[in-house]
């Protein structure tokens, strides 16, 4: 399994899964984060948080722990 938050900047994933639940789940999935959606990885920081994304036309930042739910191929 290979998650959101192990990309290297600059490369572009489909979303296989997102794991968790409960809010946090649903947060993710609100961000149009969903099976299925493309996932380009703009630029981490240098600690690794947050990840900044691009998905549906937005850019993002999300913490590492919500990046680690989503499981990419």
């Amino acid at each position: 399994m290979k998650s959101l938050g192990e990309m290297a900047v600059g490369t572009t994933a489909r979303v296989k899964r997102l794991h968790g639940d409960g809010p946090v789940r649903r947060r993710i999935m609100d961000m149009g984060i969903t099976k299925g959606a493309e996932v380009f990885v703009r630029k981490v920081a240098p600690l690794g948080d947050p990840v900044e994304i691009a998905v549906r036309g937005y850019e993002l930042s999300l913490r590492k722990a919500d990046a680690e739910m989503v499981e990419v191929e």
